[in-house]
């Protein structure tokens, strides 16, 4: 009996603070919708290309590239200016990370 409580406790805990229960904005909370904050700064210039790249995880589920290289490439930036970023989170259940590069 008391080890099948623990199971159930410990698989509670996992599913509860899988990788998508990590905040990577500024401010972590559990419910976090449309946050937006840097990642680093450089040369900032009006006209400038931005290319985006996100992951997203659904339960215990993640997917997706939100590197700033994968950002490049769709942006078809070769001369980074500046990183910024932006995060959506439900519970948990939902998150979504996004990566926004400006360049050249």
């Amino acid at each position: 009996m008391r080890l099948s409580l623990c199971a159930l406790v410990l698989v509670g805990l996992v599913v509860l603070t899988g990788c998508s229960a990590v905040a990577l904005g500024p401010v972590v909370a559990m419910v976090t919708v449309d946050e937006k904050g840097p990642v680093s700064v450089g040369d900032m210039r009006v006209g400038m290309k931005v290319g985006v790249a996100q992951a997203e995880g659904i339960l215990v589920v993640a997917y997706g590239d939100a590197s700033i290289a994968a950002a490049m490439k769709q942006g078809n930036i070769t001369k980074v200016h500046h990183v910024d970023s932006e995060t959506f989170n439900v519970l948990g259940i939902y998150a979504r990370y996004k990566t926004i590069v400006y360049g050249e």
